[in-house]
């Protein structure tokens, strides 16, 4: 009896060396012991952190800011996977990944900053989608995953995965594809776990909890993500191999004017029309009609597509990105549907039109696009287009990454507002099957860059 239990322990002991052994050749450890928080220290608000039960629990409270629970160490490339349960369907929370803490920020009261995983169970449903804390905001909604917006369980633990290798980031819900983000912002920080601030109108004293807590920073491989997943990629001009290997395809390089002509001739506008620092810009004419470049459409037709564009405004500017282009018949006019690029709040037109059809994203004259503030850069700032023309004729616009509005084409109501709208004398509009796409020159300087494509079938 006494040889076999020694046996057993040694045994035992041999699986548990070699697992702590194997463990360590991947590079994996556990970021949270169960017991305490050694190895973590408190930033921001005054949340409570607490551990019970071998879970780290955070506390809400009144009067503080958001707070955070960060790792000592900092992480670069890694595989970050937890679980958490929040409480109900108001709490917000999230997972601070490659966060830093910037002592100036905030009227120099300090701030963390860095890439967030969204921790958010109410109807909106972006659990698993990537913010910015304290400096860009959105940078993947998951508006741009429907998918993923169902794989939250309420009142449960759910599973978390973040990937970080180089530039990528990929994160998971519950096994569930969520986000894929391109960036270059963030290279190496810490891991925190976040207690939102609380509206007077909320209880403190609501409580989040994590556990099984564990991190992965050697020999990582890249998670195939499927192709349908949006990636947000934020490197001017370029694509990844994933999205090469979608389909995507960049519709302008960054230096020349290839694949694209005038929308009145076969050549490229000789003047109105400037290419520098990767970007493509309307130059404005002055008044001067013999300066005017005029628009500027694809050489190639599109019938179905996914286009995403980057456009930065000036001040009081106006243009717009026209598709399924055409020239009615008995006409001379070049005319398609049009999402709206338009400075709102200075621009006269913004007031113009029915509800708002005039505005920022909106399906120009037809549709007003249904905004919240947070969606819209200011002036001078880079904002992200996306327009989606599936083959049953179903088209959405988004803007960074946050729907807007979505309709049918050639549908009874689309046909309505076309009748009321300034397009009811062009036969076919916005109907026809395939045609290229236009970027406006409307006198006014506005700048565009990153402009990718994938055709649908």
């Amino acid at each position: 009896m006494m040889n076999y239990l020694k046996f057993t322990f040694l045994a035992a002991v041999s699986v548990g060396l070699f697992s702590c052994s194997s463990n360590e050749n991947k590079g994996e450890a556990l970021l949270f012991n169960g017991k305490d928080l050694t190895g973590w220290k408190q930033m921001g608000g005054e949340a409570v952190y607490t551990v019970e039960d071998g879970t780290i629990v955070g506390t809400t409270i009144s009067g503080t800011p958001n707070s955070f629970l960060t790792t000592e160490k900092m992480y670069g490339d890694f595989v970050l996977e937890l679980e958490v349960m929040l409480p109900d369907t108001v709490t917000n929370s999230g997972i601070q990944f490659r966060s830093n803490y910037n002592p100036q920020a905030n009227d120099g009261k300090g701030r963390v900053q860095g890439y967030q995983y969204e921790l958010d169970p109410a109807a909106r449903a972006w659990t698993g989608g990537i913010y910015d804390e304290g400096r860009r905001g959105w940078l993947y909604p998951l508006d741009l995953n429907p998918t993923a917006q169902t794989a939250f369980k309420h009142g449960e633990f759910n599973k978390v995965r973040i990937e970080c290798i180089g530039n990528t980031i990929k994160t998971w819900l519950n096994d569930i594809p969520a986000s894929f983000l391109v960036d270059t912002a963030d290279a190496t920080g810490f891991i925190a776990l976040q207690v939102h601030s609380i509206s007077d109108q909320q209880t403190p004293g609501t409580r989040i909890v994590w556990k099984n807590i564990s991190i992965q920073t050697e020999n990582i491989q890249p998670t195939p993500f499927p192709a349908d997943i949006h990636i947000v990629n934020r490197l001017d001009n370029r694509l990844t191999a994933e999205e090469e290997k979608n389909g995507w395809k960049l519709l302008f390089d960054g230096k020349t004017n290839n694949g694209w002509k005038s929308s009145k001739g076969d050549e490229f506008p000789a003047k109105g029309w400037v290419i520098e620092n990767g970007e493509i810009s309307v130059v404005p004419n002055m008044g001067v009609k013999e300066n005017k470049g005029g628009d500027i459409i694809t050489k190639d037709t599109y019938s179905a597509f996914d286009v995403s564009f980057d456009f930065r405004l000036t001040n009081a500017a106006n243009s717009g990105f026209k598709y399924f282009v055409y020239t009615p018949e008995g006409t001379e006019s070049v005319v398609g549907l049009e999402y709206q690029v338009l400075d709102d709040e200075n621009h006269p037109d913004a007031k113009n039109g029915i509800a708002g059809n005039r505005t920022l994203a909106s399906l120009y004259d037809l549709i007003p696009a249904q905004k919240p503030k947070r969606a819209v850069k200011p002036v001078g700032e880079w904002n992200t287009a996306r327009i989606i023309a599936y083959p049953d004729n179903k088209v959405v616009h988004f803007l960074n990454g946050e729907k807007v509005l979505s309709f049918e084409r050639g549908s009874e109501a689309f046909r309505k507002l076309v009748a009321g709208s300034k397009f009811r004398d062009f036969k076919g509009f916005g109907e026809v099957t395939a045609g290229p796409l236009m970027i406006q020159d409307h006198d006014d300087k506005v700048y565009y860059k990153n402009i990718r494509i994938r055709t649908l079938k």
